[in-house]
C-alpha cells in the first residue's frame, strides 16, 4: 500500500541527505516537506535547512534571505530559532566573516540547548571559525563537546566529519603528521557517504600533502576534487579547491599558480565570497611577483627571467590592507614580504619599508620568508657574511620543525621551504670561494633530509598488511599500477601510517671542514661538488690541505649527465653483435669526458688517494665506477662528509644472508658463488625468497645481498623494489625491519638510482637502507650485465669475509676481474 510521508518525515529524510552530501536529494525532500505542512515553527526549520544547501550550490544571498524571512515567523520556539542563528552562523562563515560567524553561532548554541541534532554541527562550524582566526584551543574545546553529541544521534557521517577538523586543526598548527593520521581515521566513513563528503575529505589531505611539501601529488589531488564540486554544481567549493591548488603551484610553478588564483577569484565574487575572493588575489599577487624575479628559481615550463609584463607591485599593499582588515595577519604579511623579495631581487630600494622581524608565533612558511628577505636585503648591502647568517638561521628553524618527523618520505619532502635559503647561502658561500665556508654549506644542502636520525618503528601488522596488498596489485596491474584507485588509495594509507610509526631519535651532528680533515688518513681525501644554480665547484680536501676548484665544464657536464644514464643502459643490453662496439664507443667517449670534467680539476690536490665522494643531487644517477679515473680506485659515494665520518668505522662481520629473485638468469650462481666465501651463510632461492624471509634474515645480519631484478620508481620512490618470490619488497618494507645489516648488496637493475626532490634531495632504495640504518649500500644506478654482476660481486665476497671494507673489498674485484662496470658504495664504504 502506497503512504504518504508527513513533512516532518521529509525533512527528517532530505536533513540525512545534506550530512550526506546529497544536496540535490535534500533540496528535493525540504520542497516537498515545505508543501506538506502549515506549522511555521516547522517551515522555518525546512527553509533554514534548504539555507544550507543553497550556501553550498553557490547563492549566500538566498540563503540569507530565506533564514531572515523565516525568523520572522510567528510562534517560533526557541530551538527553530537557535537553528536559523546557526545558519546565519554558517553564512558569516562563508564570507569571511569571523567575528559575526562566532556571535551568531554562540547565540545559537545557546538557544539550541540540549538538542543534539543541530547542536552537534553548530559546534562543528564554530570550531571552524575558531581555527580560521587561530583560537586552537577554542576550536579542539568545540570538537570535544560536538563528540558526544554525534554519538548520541548515531550520526557516523558527521562524527567523523568532526574527528575529520581535529585533523584540520593539527594541519593549521603545524603537526602534519598528527593532521594526516586524524583525518585517516574519518575517511572510510566519509568517503563512503558520497561524492561531495569524499571531496571534502580529498580537499583537506591535499593541503596536508601541501604543506609537507608534497605538491605535485596536492595538485593532482586538487585537480580532481575541483572537477568532483563542479559536477555537483558546488561553484564556491570547486572556487576552494582551486584557491588551494594555486597555493600548491605558488612553491614551484608561480606563473600558472597566478592564472589558477584569477580564476578563483573571479568564481568567488560571483557567489559573493568576497573573503575568499580577497584571499585568491593574494595569492596572485604573490604569484605574479614570485614569476617575475628573473633568477632562475622556477622552472617546469614557468617564466624564468625579465617579466614577460609589468608587474604592478603597489598592489601588494592594497591586498595587504584589505586582508588585515579581515584579521587575516599572517597572510597580509605573506604579501608583503614577497614584495619586499622581489624588490630585494630587483635591485630596488625598499622605500624605507624598515627591519624586516622574525615573529616567534608565525607559521615556519613565513618564518623562512622573512629569512629569504633579510638574506635578499643583506646582498644588496654587499654583506656576504649576513647573507649566509640569515639563510642559516632560516635553516635552523626548518631543522627544529624536521626534528620532530622520521620518515624519510616527509624528511625529504619538507626541504621544499629551505630551497631558497640553500641556494642564497651556496651563492654566497661560492662567491667567497674559501674552502671552510663552501664546505660548511655543502654539508647544510647534504642536512636538509639526512639531521634526523630515525627511530626503528615498533611492529606494524597493518602496515605490513597494506603492503602486502600493494604486492598484489603490483602484480596485477602492469606498468601503470600506482595509478589505479585502489593502489592510490592504499598508497596514501600506507603513507599515513609509515609517517605517524617513523620517530626521530635525535639529530646527527654536521661536520666543520676542519673537523673532517682532521679524520682524514694520509691515504684518503674528500671531494665535495657544490651546485648552486649558476654553476658547479668542489672542494677538495686531504688531511693538510683543502681549495675550492671550479668545474669550468659545467654546462658539458649538464648535458652528459642527461645522456649518460641512456647509453650506459643500452651498453648492458647490447653485449654482442655489430652495434656492440659501436654502443661501447659512446658510453667510453662519454664517460670520458665527464671523468676529465669532474675529477681532473681536483686531481692535484687529492692525487691517487681513496676519496670520499660527496655529490649534490643532480649529480646522484652517474655511475661514478665506470669514469676512467676511478676504475679500480677505493672510493665510496657519500650522503654527507659528515655522515661518513661518523659512521666509518668497519665492524667485523658475523653472519651473511643471500636472496636470490626470480626470472633473473645467473641469480642463483651469482648467490651460490658468493656465499662460498662465508661460513654458514643463510641462502634463499625459489619459495623460500620471499619478502617476509628476507626481512627476517635481514634482521640476523651484518650483510645482505640480493640479486634480483629491480624496479625505480621516479614519480614514488619509496614504491621502487626488488622482485621476489612472492611480489616486490618496496622501500616501505625496509620500515619494518627491525635492525638492518651494515651493509646491503643491491645486485638489481635500477634500484641504485634515485629521484630528485626540490634539486638536491636524491631519493631511492639506496637512500632507504641508508636512512633506516645500513652503513653503506653497493648498488649500481644504471642497468647492469648479469654476467658482469655474478662474476664481480662474487669476487667482490671474498675481499669481503677476509675482513676488508665494502669499497676496497669491490676495487679488489674490479682489479682482480678486470670487469669494467657501474657498482659502486653508497655511505662509508671505507
Amino acid at each position: 500500500m502506497w503512504m504518504t510521508l508527513t513533512a516532518a518525515e521529509l525533512y527528517r529524510r532530505g536533513r540525512a541527505h545534506l550530512n550526506a552530501g546529497r544536496n540535490a536529494a535534500a533540496r528535493r525532500e525540504f520542497a516537498l516537506a515545505a508543501a506538506r505542512t502549515d506549522d511555521p515553527d516547522l517551515l522555518a526549520r525546512i527553509a533554514g535547512s534548504t539555507a544550507a544547501v543553497v550556501i553550498r550550490q553557490g547563492d549566500p544571498s538566498a540563503a540569507e534571505r530565506l533564514c531572515r524571512e523565516a525568523l520572522a515567523y510567528p510562534g517560533l520556539s526557541p530551538h527553530t530559532s537557535a537553528m536559523l542563528h546557526g545558519q546565519l552562523g554558517l553564512l558569516a562563515l562563508e564570507r569571511g566573516d569571523l567575528d559575526a560567524a562566532i556571535v551568531w553561532l554562540d547565540q545559537a548554541i545557546e538557544g539550541i540547548g540540549d538538542e543534539a541534532e543541530h547542536r552537534a554541527p553548530m559546534l562543528l562550524n564554530r570550531s571552524l571559525a575558531h581555527m580560521r582566526a587561530g583560537r586552537f584551543g577554542a576550536a579542539r574545546a568545540d570538537l570535544e563537546r560536538a563528540a558526544p553529541d554525534y554519538a548520541a544521534t548515531g550520526n557516523d557521517v558527521e562524527r567523523a566529519m568532526a574527528v575529520h577538523n581535529a585533523g584540520y586543526a593539527a594541519l593549521l598548527e603545524g603537526d602534519l603528521v598528527a593532521a594526516l593520521s586524524t583525518m585517516a581515521t574519518a575517511r572510510d566513513a566519509l568517503t563512503a557517504a558520497s561524492a561531495v563528503n569524499a571531496a571534502i575529505c580529498d580537499l583537506d589531505r591535499a593541503e596536508v600533502l601541501r604543506d609537507a611539501g608534497l605538491v605535485v601529488e596536492a595538485e593532482a589531488s586538487l585537480t580532481r576534487v575541483a572537477q568532483t564540486f563542479g559536477a555537483h554544481r558546488m561553484p564556491q567549493a570547486r572556487a576552494e579547491a582551486e584557491f588551494h591548488l594555486a597555493r600548491a603551484l605558488l612553491t614551484h610553478a608561480p606563473a600558472r599558480a597566478e592564472v589558477v588564483a584569477r580564476g578563483a577569484a573571479r568564481r568567488f565574487r560571483r557567489v559573493h565570497a568576497d573573503w575568499w575572493a580577497l584571499r585568491a588575489d593574494a595569492i596572485a599577487v604573490r604569484a605574479a611577483l614570485l614569476a617575475s624575479i628573473p633568477d632562475g628559481r622556477y622552472s617546469t615550463g614557468d617564466r624564468i627571467g625579465v617579466p614577460a609584463r609589468h608587474v604592478d607591485v603597489g598592489a601588494s599593499e592594497d591586498v595587504a590592507e584589505a586582508l588585515r582588515g579581515y584579521g587575516l595577519e599572517a597572510e597580509a604579511e605573506a604579501v608583503e614580504l614577497t614584495a619586499q623579495l622581489w624588490r630585494a631581487r630587483m635591485g630596488i630600494d625598499d622605500g624605507g619599508n624598515g627591519r624586516v622581524r622574525v615573529h616567534a608565533s608565525a607559521p615556519i612558511q613565513l618564518t623562512l620568508l622573512t629569512r629569504q628577505v633579510q638574506a635578499a636585503r643583506a646582498l644588496g648591502q654587499g654583506r656576504e657574511d649576513l647573507v649566509r647568517a640569515r639563510a642559516a638561521a632560516g635553516l635552523e628553524a626548518l631543522s627544529d620543525w624536521q626534528a620532530s618527523f622520521g620518515s624519510l618520505d616527509l624528511a625529504t619532502s619538507l626541504a621544499m621551504y629551505g630551497e631558497g635559503l640553500i641556494y642564497a647561502g651556496l651563492q654566497s658561500a661560492v662567491r667567497s670561494m674559501r674552502p671552510d665556508v663552501v664546505f660548511e654549506w655543502s654539508e647544510r644542502a647534504r642536512f636538509l633530509n639526512q639531521e634526523v636520525v630515525p627511530l626503528r618503528p615498533p611492529p606494524d601488522p597493518e602496515l605490513a598488511a597494506d603492503l602486502s596488498e600493494l604486492r598484489a596489485l603490483r602484480v596485477e596491474g602492469g606498468p601503470d599500477w600506482l595509478a589505479s584507485e585502489r593502489a592510490r588509495e592504499v598508497g596514501e594509507q600506507l603513507r599515513q601510517r609509515q609517517w605517524a610509526a617513523l620517530g626521530a631519535a635525535g639529530r646527527r651532528p654536521r661536520a666543520s671542514l676542519e673537523e673532517l680533515q682532521a679524520g682524514l688518513d694520509d691515504e684518503t681525501a674528500s671531494v665535495s661538488y657544490v651546485f648552486d644554480r649558476t654553476g658547479m665547484v668542489a672542494v677538495a680536501a686531504r688531511r693538510d690541505r683543502a681549495r675550492v676548484v671550479q668545474i669550468a665544464a659545467w654546462p658539458e657536464v649538464a648535458r652528459s649527465v642527461a645522456a649518460l644514464r641512456a647509453e650506459a643502459d643500452v651498453s648492458a643490453a647490447v653485449r654482442a653483435g655489430p652495434m656492440a662496439a659501436v654502443v661501447q664507443r659512446s658510453l667510453d667517449d662519454r664517460v670520458a669526458s665527464l671523468s676529465a670534467a669532474l675529477l681532473d680539476p681536483v686531481a692535484e690536490v687529492v692525487g691517487d688517494r681513496r676519496l670520499v665522494l660527496s655529490v649534490p643531487g643532480i649529480l646522484g644517477g652517474i655511475p661514478w665506477a665506470l669514469l676512467p679515473a676511478l676504475r679500480g680506485r677505493v672510493f665510496t659515494v657519500a650522503t654527507s662528509a659528515s655522515q661518513w665520518l661518523a659512521t666509518r668505522e668497519y665492524s667485523a662481520v658475523r653472519r651473511v644472508a643471500f636472496a636470490a629473485g626470480p626470472r633473473v638468469e645467473r641469480a642463483g650462481e651469482e648467490v651460490a658463488r658468493a656465499a662460498e666465501a662465508w661460513p654458514d651463510p643463510i641462502v634463499l632461492r625459489d619459495e623460500d625468497a620471499s619478502v617476509v624471509a628476507l626481512t627476517g634474515a635481514a634482521s640476523r645480519v651484518d650483510i645482505l645481498h640480493v640479486a634480483a631484478h629491480g624496479r625505480h620508481s621516479a614519480e614514488h620512490p619509496l614504491f621502487s623494489g626488488l622482485q621476489l618470490h612472492d611480489g616486490t619488497l618496496f622501500g616501505y618494507d625496509v620500515d619494518l625491519i627491525e635492525k638492518v645489516p651494515a651493509t646491503v648488496v643491491l645486485s638489481a637493475c635500477e634500484v641504485g638510482r634515485s629521484s630528485i626532490r626540490w634539486h638536491e634531495e636524491a631519493v631511492g632504495m639506496t637512500r632507504v637502507w641508508l636512512h633506516a640504518g645500513s652503513r653503506s649500500v653497493v648498488a649500481a644506478p644504471v642497468v647492469v650485465a648479469d654476467d658482469a654482476a655474478c662474476e664481480l660481486l662474487g669476487a667482490m665476497h671474498e675481499s669481503l669475509a677476509a675482513g676488508v671494507a665494502p669499497s676496497i673489498a669491490l676495487a679488489e674485484a674490479y682489479r682482480r676481474t678486470g670487469i669494467v662496470a657501474p657498482f659502486q658504495v653508497h655511505g662509508a664504504g671505507f
